[in-house]
């Protein structure tokens, strides 16, 4: 599989390579010097429409040929992932959630987590009958001041 993929990838670079070379070497249609001031021919935008020579069939058949190897490349891609999907990567193990036994903090918890106790913080308390900065004062007071 591995001979037919590195064949598939040579061909694939020669037909780029290819089609590269052969749109520079082709002249456009009506790429005449007189083709801008009417001199064009047969009177249409892009010349006659005829049949198209060699070089537009060769580059037609190559184009193919890329269009073709870049599908096979896309199929030599898909087996390698599917195959590196199951090698050499490890399966992801989920713990289980502790369970909770039914009244308060025993000495039981499995947890890597320390539980603090609230008297253990270092947060002070918020007295809730002492009213924050600024929340208390007066709204008449203020009206007042604007007033003046």
């Amino acid at each position: 599989m591995q001979i037919l993929e590195t064949l598939t990838l040579i061909v694939h670079v020669a037909a780029a390579i290819s089609i590269i070379g052969l749109v520079l070497i082709q002249q456009g249609r009506g790429a005449e010097m007189g083709a801008g001031f009417g001199a064009g021919s047969s009177g249409t935008v892009f010349g006659s429409g005829g049949a198209g020579n060699f070089m537009t069939r060769l580059t037609t058949a190559i184009a193919i040929v890329f269009f073709v190897t870049s599908f096979g490349l896309a199929f030599f891609a898909k087996e390698k992932s599917v195959s590196a999907k199951t090698v050499g990567i490890p399966d992801v193990v989920q713990q289980q959630p502790a369970e909770e036994t039914g009244g308060g903090q025993t000495g039981t918890n499995q947890s890597p987590i320390p539980t603090v106790q609230p008297s253990d913080s270092e947060i002070p308390e918020v007295n809730e009958e002492t009213p924050a900065a600024g929340a208390g004062q007066d709204d008449t007071q203020s009206a007042s001041d604007e007033s003046k």
